[in-house]
C-alpha cells in the first residue's frame, strides 16, 4: 500500500467566508488513504481562527502558526519546522499572505507549492492593490497555481513563465453539506408565516458586491410584502444600513450578521441575489443551487459560469437595480419559472460543480506535481 501524500491548506484566520468553506470542502472530499490533510492558518496570538475550530469539528488535522502582523515573516521558521517534522509534501495556499510566506517557507526543502488565487480585490486600498501585485509576480516561481475559473485563468496565462505551471480545475460546492441540512432558520419561518416574499444575500459586505444595487431594487418592489436579509458582515455594513434608511426599507431589512447556521437560513430564502461587481465562479450561488433555492445574479464572468439565463438562474445588467428589480417579479409572479429554474441549476452543481469531482482532479495533480519537481523560473 503506497504512503499518502501529506499536504498542508494553509487559508485566512478570518470568518469563514466563500475561500474559507472552499478549503474545508476540498479536504473534506480528499481520500485520506491518498492526501492526508492539515488544515493551518497564520495569525496574531490574541486571534480566533474559525477555520482551525470547523476543521477541528470535522475532525480534521489542524495547525496554527501565531505571528503578528500583516504579512508575519516570523511565521517562516514555524512553518519549516512544521514541514520537516511531519515530512509534507505538498503545502497548498490561498491569498497573497499565505502565498507569500508559503513560497518563502518551502525553498530548500523537499516540498512543493500550489498556489488557488480566489480572486483579486476592488476595495480602494493602495496597500492591498500592491500586495495583490506582489502575489502575481511570485506566481512563476510556484510548483503550480491552479485559478477557480477560466476568468480568473486567462490573465494569468499572460504571465511569462507561468503558463507551464498553470492549471485549472473547476470550483466546486460540498452538496453533502447542503444536504444534511433539512431544518429552516426560526426567524426565515417567522416571515414565512406572515406571508412575506424573502430574498436574502450571504457573504461579505464589502464594494464589489454592489449592494447598493440589491436595496434600490427591493425598493422598487410595490405592492409585494418583502423581507431581506443580509447574512455576513464587512466594512460597508454601515453604510448599506445608512442607504436602507435613505430608501426608507430599514424594517424591511435585517442584516443577521455573521452566521454559522447559513444553510438553515439559506434553505428558507424565495431568491438568492449576488449584485457582485467581480466574482470568480461564487460558492455562495453554486450553494444555492445546491440548496434548489432560485439564484439572480449580475451577468458578469464567474456568474455565467453557473447560470445559463432562464434555464438555471436569471441574469441581470451590474449596477442595473430596475433590472434586477424586474428579475425578482418575474421569479415571484411564475411557479413555473421558479420550478424550473430550481430542477436544473442542482441538476448543473450535481455534474459539474461537485466538491467530490474537484477532490479528484486535486489529487491527480498533487500526485503529477509531486512527481514532476519544481519548474523553476527561465
Amino acid at each position: 500500500m503506497s504512503v499518502p501524500l501529506r499536504v498542508l491548506h494553509l487559508g485566512s484566520p478570518t470568518e469563514l467566508y466563500g475561500a474559507e468553506r472552499w478549503i474545508l470542502a476540498l479536504v473534506k472530499h480528499l481520500d485520506p488513504e491518498t492526501v492526508k490533510s492539515w488544515v493551518g492558518v497564520i495569525k496574531a496570538p490574541e486571534h480566533d481562527a474559525p477555520l482551525i475550530k470547523e476543521a477541528l469539528r470535522l475532525g480534521i488535522s489542524t495547525i496554527a502558526f501565531e505571528s503578528p502582523g500583516k504579512v508575519s515573516f516570523s511565521a517562516i521558521p514555524q512553518l519549516r519546522y512544521f514541514i520537516r517534522g511531519k515530512k509534507i509534501d505538498i503545502v497548498h495556499t490561498h491569498f497573497y499572505k499565505t502565498d507569500v510566506l508559503g513560497l518563502i517557507a518551502t525553498r530548500g526543502l523537499n516540498c512543493k507549492i500550489i498556489s488557488t488565487p480566489h480572486g483579486w480585490s476592488q476595495e480602494n486600498d493602495f496597500k492591498l492593490r500592491c500586495y495583490e501585485l506582489l502575489d502575481r509576480a511570485i506566481f512563476p516561481y510556484m510548483d503550480a497555481v491552479v485559478p477557480l475559473s477560466e476568468d480568473l485563468y486567462k490573465p494569468l496565462a499572460r504571465i511569462p513563465f507561468l503558463r507551464e505551471k498553470l492549471y485549472f480545475i473547476q470550483n466546486g460546492v460540498d452538496i453533502s453539506e447542503i444536504d444534511a441540512v433539512t431544518e429552516i432558520a426560526p426567524e426565515i419561518i417567522e416571515w414565512k408565516k406572515q406571508g412575506f416574499f424573502v430574498a436574502g444575500y450571504i457573504g461579505q459586505l464589502i464594494s464589489r458586491k454592489n449592494l447598493e444595487t440589491l436595496l434600490k431594487a427591493m425598493s422598487r418592489l410595490s405592492n409585494v410584502k418583502w423581507k431581506l436579509a443580509f447574512i455576513g458582515e464587512g466594512k460597508q455594513r454601515s453604510a448599506i444600513e445608512q442607504l436602507a434608511a435613505s430608501l426608507e426599507i430599514k424594517e424591511h431589512v435585517r442584516f443577521f450578521g455573521f452566521r454559522k447556521d447559513r444553510i438553515p437560513l439559506l434553505k428558507g430564502f424565495d431568491v438568492f441575489i449576488l449584485p457582485s461587481l467581480l466574482e470568480g465562479v461564487p460558492r455562495c450561488l453554486m450553494e444555492a443551487m445546491a440548496a434548489r433555492v432560485p439564484v439572480i445574479a449580475s451577468d458578469i464572468p464567474g456568474c455565467r459560469d453557473l447560470i445559463v439565463p432562464q434555464e438555471s438562474g436569471l441574469l441581470f445588467p451590474p449596477g442595473d437595480f430596475q433590472s434586477l428589480a424586474e428579475c425578482l417579479r418575474r421569479l415571484r409572479d411564475s411557479t413555473d419559472l421558479t420550478q424550473n429554474i430550481v430542477k436544473t441549476a442542482r441538476k448543473l452543481i450535481e455534474r459539474r460543480f461537485s466538491a467530490q469531482r474537484m477532490a479528484e482532479e486535486y489529487t491527480f495533480l498533487y500526485e503529477q506535481v509531486k512527481k514532476i519537481g519544481s519548474l523553476t523560473c527561465e
